[in-house]
C-alpha cells in the first residue's frame, strides 16, 4: 500500500518502520526533521507538509500527541485533508477525544474521503517490535481495506463496531483502566511496606497469582524499581486522557468516581515537577502521601 504516515514520535517512528518491514511505501511527515531523517534512512520518502505526504496515499496515518496536534495536521494549512484523494482514508491511530473523532468522521465524509479509527494499545518497545493491539472502528469495507497496514504495526486487531469514535472511546477507557491498576498498585505497595512485607515479594506473589497479567507485571515492575524515565509515555499525556475520559464519561452521564481521584494524582505530581516522568509516576504521591520511601 501507498501509505501517508504523520506523527515520527515514541510510537510514530516503530510503527513506520514496521510499515516499511512489510513492503508497504510510506511517505513520512514530522514538524522536527530529526525523526524523519532517521525514517528516510530506513526507506521512507520525507513529505515537506502533510498535504503533500497524503497526495496520492491510499490511506493516510497520523500518530500525534492530542486533539490539537491532530486537528491541526488534518485541517490546518497545507492539511492532509487537502491532499488525500476522494475515496482515500484518513487512519487516526492517536488517543484523541470522542467529539474529535466524530467530527473527524463528518468531515471526511464531507470530502468524499474515509475515516476510520484504529487506536493502539502497548508501549513503546512493543510498537517497535509490531506486537501492538489495535481497537479498529469504522465502516466494514474501510476497516477491510487498511487491514494490510494494521497486521504490519499489531499482533492482533480487534474490530469494534462501525462507527470509528468507538473505538476512541475504548482506548480512553483501556487508559483509564490503567491509571487505575497503577493506582492500585501503588497503594498496595505502601500498606504492606508499612506492615513489614518486601515490596518485592508482594510484586512477585501479586503477578503470579491474583493478578498474572502484562499490564501489573509491566508497571509493578516500574514502581518496585522507581524507574520513571525514560518514558514510554508522558504525564502530561495521562492527564490528558484521564480528562478526556471523563469529558466522555460526562456525555453519556456515567459516574466515573476513580477517574477524578487519578485527575488529583496527575495534578499534584504535575506540581511536583514530574511532568517528564512515564505516568506511572503517579505512584510517587501516593508512597509521599503514606510516608513511604520504596527505593
Amino acid at each position: 500500500m501507498n501509505i501517508a504516515f504523520l506523527g515520527l514520535g515514541g510510537m510514530g517512528s516503530g510503527m513506520a518502520r514496521n510499515l516499511i518491514k512489510h513492503g508497504h511505501t510510506v511517505i513520512a511527515w514530522n514538524r522536527s526533521p530529526g525523526p524523519a531523517e532517521a525514517i528516510q534512512a530506513q526507506g521512507a520518502k520525507i513529505a515537506a507538509t502533510p498535504a503533500e505526504a497524503a497526495r496520492g496515499a491510499e490511506i493516510a496515518i497520523t500518530m500525534l500527541a492530542d486533539d490539537e496536534a491532530v486537528y491541526s495536521v488534518t485541517f490546518g494549512e497545507n492539511g492532509l485533508a487537502d491532499g488525500l484523494d476522494k475515496g482515500a482514508a484518513h487512519v487516526s491511530m492517536s488517543t484523541i477525544s470522542v467529539a474529535l473523532s466524530e467530527r473527524l468522521t463528518s468531515a471526511h465524509a464531507e470530502r468524499g474521503q474515509g475515516f476510520v479509527a484504529a487506536t493502539v494499545f502497548g508501549r513503546p518497545d512493543q510498537a517497535q517490535a509490531g506486537k501492538l493491539f489495535i481497537a479498529v472502528a469504522g465502516t466494514a469495507d474501510a476497516v477491510e481495506r487498511i487491514r494490510p497496514a494494521l497486521d504490519a504495526v499489531g499482533q492482533r486487531s480487534f474490530v469494534i463496531g462501525d462507527t470509528p469514535a468507538q473505538a476512541n472511546l475504548l482506548k480512553l477507557t483501556g487508559n483509564f483502566l490503567i491509571t487505575c491498576v497503577i493506582e492500585s498498585l501503588a497503594e498496595a505497595f505502601c500498606l504492606t511496606t508499612k506492615g513489614g512485607i518486601e515490596m518485592s515479594k508482594v510484586h512477585e506473589f501479586l503477578t503470579e497469582t491474583l493478578f498474572a497479567a502484562p499490564v501489573y507485571r509491566t508497571y509493578g515492575e516500574m514502581i518496585l524499581a522507581g524507574r520513571f524515565s525514560p518514558t514510554g509515555f508522558k504525564m502530561a499525556l495521562g492527564q490528558k486522557d484521564n480528562r478526556l475520559v471523563q469529558l466522555a464519561a460526562e456525555k453519556l452521564e456515567v459516574p466515573l468516581p476513580f477517574a477524578g481521584i487519578l485527575r488529583d494524582r496527575f495534578l499534584a505530581a504535575l506540581a511536583h515537577g514530574d511532568g517528564e516522568l512515564d505516568w506511572s509516576a503517579i505512584a510517587k504521591r501516593a508512597a509521599a502521601d503514606a510516608g513511604v520511601t520504596h527505593t
